[in-house]
């Protein structure tokens, strides 16, 4: 099933992606795309209805984060062997964790701010894996259990806040806007292999970032293993799973950075496409 959630900003209601490519409202069969929804009986209830049958939804409605009530946004750092070749870095021994604000989460399509005081953005497409069942602990082998599906994310950085004002990442990454979501929540049953799917971004449609998720350092069954050690993971909870080569500060011989005016482009194999307008911070 392909999940999202359609309207304005703090209005979105539940819909689901029909055979026909129509837009179906899922608002009478279930409060959201989020929490408890995303548990292997909440998915039950939604794969219960039949789309066609619901009602059609106006495509022109904004589409907004495919995950509503985001409860913990999580990172993986240098988690591509070919990302961290092209930033200087060594491969880490274990995954590097970091969060991202909630409030940093936006829509797919949502103009992208540059925030006040910044000269570094810059731009990372990436996996994201939605939990669907908590994980506390869990063991490598039944980690993709944990999994209610996936989705594209735009990580977006501020690297002169995230490297250069000292302190630990979180703040180069939270800025509003610095999370698009979506469009479609992919429930896992539709994705064979989350290690074998091609990511890309292009920006004013120059291709930067093309890659694939076989080069990550450490694969999705043990990214949720791993971060279930150090906290228990809950249903629509994200973790944001790295990025390929191509990002703004590994461009040579000079880094490019995006600035306002620019327009990205984004996707992941079989999840759907991104696109942002940046704009400059207006306060």
């Amino acid at each position: 099933m392909k999940l999202l959630r359609v309207g304005a900003k703090g209005s979105e209601r539940p819909a689901i992606l029909a055979s026909d490519g129509s837009i179906r409202d899922l608002s009478g069969v279930v409060p959201d795309i989020a929490g408890d929804v995303l548990t292997p009986e909440g998915l039950a209830r939604i794969r219960a209805a039949d789309p066609l049958a619901l009602p059609r939804l106006d495509p022109g409605l904004r589409v907004g984060p495919c995950v509503g009530s985001v409860g913990k946004f999580m990172c993986i750092g240098l988690n591509y062997a070919d990302h961290a070749a092209e930033t200087g870095a060594k491969i880490p021994a274990e995954p590097i964790l970091f969060q991202k604000a909630t409030s940093a989460i936006c829509g797919p399509n949502d103009d992208v701010i540059i925030p006040k005081n910044s000269l570094k953005p810059d731009w990372e497409v990436e996996l994201g894996v939605v939990i669907g069942k908590e994980a506390r602990y869990v063991d490598e082998a039944d980690a993709l259990d944990h999994v209610a599906g996936y989705c594209v994310i735009n990580d977006l950085s501020e690297r002169h806040f995230q490297t250069e004002r000292g302190g630990q990442w979180t703040k180069g990454k939270s800025a509003d806007t610095f999370g698009p979501i979506g469009p479609y929540l992919v429930t896992a049953d539709e994705v064979a292999d989350p290690q074998n799917l091609r990511l890309w971004l292009d920006v004013d449609g120059h291709r930067y970032q093309d890659g694939s998720t076989k080069t990550m350092i450490f694969g999705v069954r043990h990214l949720v293993h791993y971060v279930s050690q150090f906290m228990s993971l809950q249903p629509g909870d994200v973790i944001s799973t790295g990025t390929p080569p191509g990002v703004g500060m590994g461009v040579k011989p000079e880094p490019v950075w995006l600035k306002p005016g620019q327009t990205m482009r984004l996707g992941i194999e079989g999840l759907g496409e991104q696109q942002q307008r940046t704009v400059a911070y207006q306060g």
